[in-house]
C-alpha cells in the first residue's frame, strides 16, 4: 500500500463530500438532529401523572391523605369527582391515568388503628406506564401508613423507633434517577452506527452506476488502497460527529462525563472502523445506491434500535432474541458508552466488549478486502 495513492482516493471523496450537500447533510446535520429530536422527545421518566379523587370521607384526615399524593411530584392532581360514571369518562378522555377512591369510614377507621381500604383505579391500556404509577401509589401508602403507626406509637408513649426495619437507598452512578443520562450514551452509540454505515454503503456503490469505477480500475490502485483512502473522510466525519455529540450532551442535556474521554475516543475509533467498513461491504456487494441504503438500515439501524439493549432491556428479551443479540456490534459498544459515561469504568472491565468489536472490525475488512475485485462483472 502506497500512501500518496490513498491520499489521492481520500481527496476525491472529500471533494465529493464537500461538493454533495446531501452527503453533508446526512453526515453531521442528521445526528445533530437525532440527537436533539430523541433527547428531548425520548424518556423513560414517569412522573405528574394524573390523578383524579373521588373522597367520600371528605374530612381533614382524608385531605391529608390526599395531599401526600398532591404533594409528590409523581402525581398531577387534576380535580374531583363524586361517581364512577365521571372516572370511567376521564379515564377514556385521556385526562387521568388514576383515580383514588376513599371510603366514607376513612377518618373513623384511620383514628382507630383498623384497616382501611383505599380503591386505586389505573388505566392499564399504558401497561408500563400503570406498572410505575402502581409502585408510586404503593410507595405514597406506605409511607402514609408508617406515619399513622408512628403518630399512635408517640401518642401511647411508646418508643417510635424500636424494633422497626429501616430501609436507606443510595442511587450509584446516576443519583438524580434522570433517564436522558442513561439514554444519550446509548443514543450516541446507535446513531453513530447507523450513519457512519450509511455514509459508506453508497460509496462503492455510487462509483459503479456512475460508471467511474471503471476509470479507477484501470488506475494502478490496489484495493486495499483504494477502500482505505474511501473510508478515512467518513472516519473524520464519525470523529466530528461523536465530537459534536459529546458537547451536545455536556452543554445542552447536562449529561455527566464520568469516565475517561481518551478511553470514550479510543473505543470509538475502534468501534468505528467496524461500522464503516461494514457499510463498505454493503457497497462492494450490492453495487446499487437503493439497495445499499435499504440494505444498511435494515443491518444497522433495526437491530441497533431493537437489539442493543438502547432502550429495551435484552435481560426481559426471550432467550433465543438475547442469543442473536450476541452478533449486533451495537450492543457491545452500547454497553462501552453507558459504562464510561455514567461508571467511570476502564478497560479492564470493558476488555470483552472492546475485544468482539475490534474482531468485528477485523472480520468485516477481511470480508469487504475479499469481495472487492478489480475488474469489471
Amino acid at each position: 500500500m502506497k500512501l500518496r495513492r490513498i491520499k489521492a482516493v481520500a481527496r476525491k471523496e472529500i471533494y465529493h463530500v464537500v461538493r454533495d450537500w446531501r452527503s453533508l447533510g446526512l453526515g453531521i446535520a442528521i445526528p445533530m438532529l437525532l440527537l436533539f429530536l430523541f433527547g428531548y422527545a425520548l424518556t423513560l421518566d414517569v412522573d405528574r401523572v394524573p390523578l383524579m379523587v373521588w373522597d367520600q370521607s371528605q374530612t381533614a384526615t382524608s385531605r391529608e391523605f390526599v395531599s401526600r399524593f398532591s404533594g409528590s411530584h409523581y402525581f398531577s392532581l387534576q380535580g374531583a369527582v363524586d361517581n364512577y360514571s365521571a372516572i370511567e369518562r376521564a379515564i377514556d378522555r385521556r385526562d387521568t391515568l388514576v383515580a383514588l377512591i376513599i371510603p366514607t369510614d376513612f377518618a373513623r377507621r384511620v383514628g382507630r388503628g383498623q384497616q382501611v381500604e383505599v380503591q386505586a383505579i389505573f388505566d392499564g391500556s399504558d401497561s408500563n406506564t400503570a406498572t410505575i404509577a402502581l409502585g408510586y401509589a404503593d410507595a405514597v401508602t406506605s409511607d402514609y401508613s408508617r406515619d399513622v403507626v408512628m403518630q399512635r406509637v408517640m401518642r401511647h408513649g411508646g418508643s417510635s423507633t424500636g424494633g422497626q426495619l429501616e430501609v436507606r437507598p443510595r442511587l450509584w452512578f446516576n443519583s438524580d434517577m434522570v433517564s436522558r443520562n442513561y439514554i444519550f450514551p446509548g443514543l450516541i452509540s446507535v446513531i453513530m452506527m447507523v450513519i457512519t454505515a450509511l455514509l459508506t454503503s453508497l460509496t462503492v456503490a455510487k462509483e459503479w452506476e456512475t460508471g467511474t469505477m471503471e476509470q479507477l480500475i484501470a488506475t494502478p490502485l490496489t484495493g486495499p488502497e483504494l477502500l482505505a483512502g474511501k473510508l478515512i473522510p467518513y472516519f473524520a466525519i464519525g470523529l466530528l460527529d461523536l465530537i459534536l455529540a459529546i458537547l451536545v450532551g455536556q452543554f445542552a442535556f447536562h449529561v455527566p462525563l464520568r469516565g475517561s474521554i481518551m478511553l470514550l475516543f479510543g473505543m470509538s475509533v475502534v468501534f468505528l472502523i467496524g461500522a464503516l467498513s461494514l457499510g463498505i461491504l454493503i457497497s462492494i456487494v450490492t453495487k446499487n445506491q437503493r439497495m445499499a441504503s435499504q440494505l444498511a438500515i435494515v443491518a444497522t439501524m433495526l437491530p441497533a434500535f431493537l437489539l442493543s439493549g438502547f432502550i429495551f432491556p435484552i435481560e426481559n428479551m426471550p432467550l433465543p432474541v438475547q442469543g442473536i443479540t450476541h452478533i449486533i456490534t451495537a450492543r457491545y459498544f452500547v454497553t462501552i458508552m453507558r459504562g464510561i459515561y455514567l461508571k467511570d469504568v476502564g478497560l479492564d472491565v470493558l476488555a470483552p466488549q472492546a475485544g468482539f468489536l475490534a474482531l468485528f472490525g477485523l472480520a468485516v475488512i477481511a470480508a469487504a478486502l475479499r469481495k472487492f475485485r478489480k475488474k469489471i462483472e
